[in-house]
């Protein structure tokens, strides 16, 4: 039987894989274009060896795969998303298997076809695996689109403390101020 240390190891493991997840998304997915270097410093964000070089056809391919992601977490409902994660899983992951990179880590799963996948394939089946285990372990949607008209982000919405509606303190607190200010006599948002 697992220990409980192991236990929220797993645990914030997946989350901290299901977060890397929704920023590249976000990073991947905004207007323009994104820059190779802002992708790979995501990346370093999570621990991505320095010195990492993504090319620009590396990150044009990231951004469709990151498209296909971001419909998980648009879905309204937990069976669209575990629909979406299925689809996802089928066409674009290999079979489930145990690596170490070589014995450069701990050993851990992994659904991409083999330790040297593009990133556009490693970046769908790292993140469809993490998505799964949420919607499997919490059995609801992992993830949202920031409530804000303003913003456009994805973020998890698993973790502690009440399900959020915004992507951050920011576009929480752009909404509430304006809200306020849509309540007074007169009152116009900025």
């Amino acid at each position: 039987m697992p220990s409980r240390a192991s236990d929220w190891s797993t645990r914030h493991s997946v989350l901290v894989n299901a977060r890397r997840a929704a920023d590249l998304v976000n990073a991947l997915t905004g207007d323009p274009a994104p820059d190779p270097d802002a992708v790979a410093a995501v990346l370093c964000e999570y621990g991505e060896v320095d010195q990492l070089r993504l090319t620009v056809q590396d990150v044009r391919c990231m951004r469709a795969a990151a498209m296909l992601l971001r419909e998980v977490f648009v879905a309204d409902h937990v069976d669209t998303a575990a629909a979406t994660l299925n689809r996802l899983l089928q066409e674009c992951s290999g079979p489930l298997r145990l690596t170490s990179h070589r014995g450069g880590t701990p050993w851990h799963p992994h659904l991409d076809r083999d330790d040297d996948a593009p990133w556009d394939e490693w970046l769908l089946a790292s993140s469809c695996l993490a998505l799964a285990v949420l919607v499997w372990d919490h059995q609801r949607s992992p993830g949202r689109v920031c409530a804000s008209p303003a913003c456009e982000n994805v973020f998890i919405t698993q973790g502690q403390g009440p399900e959020r509606r915004y992507c951050s303190r920011r576009c929480a607190t752009r909404e509430r101020v304006a809200a306020h200010r849509r309540s007074r006599p007169g009152g116009r948002t900025a």
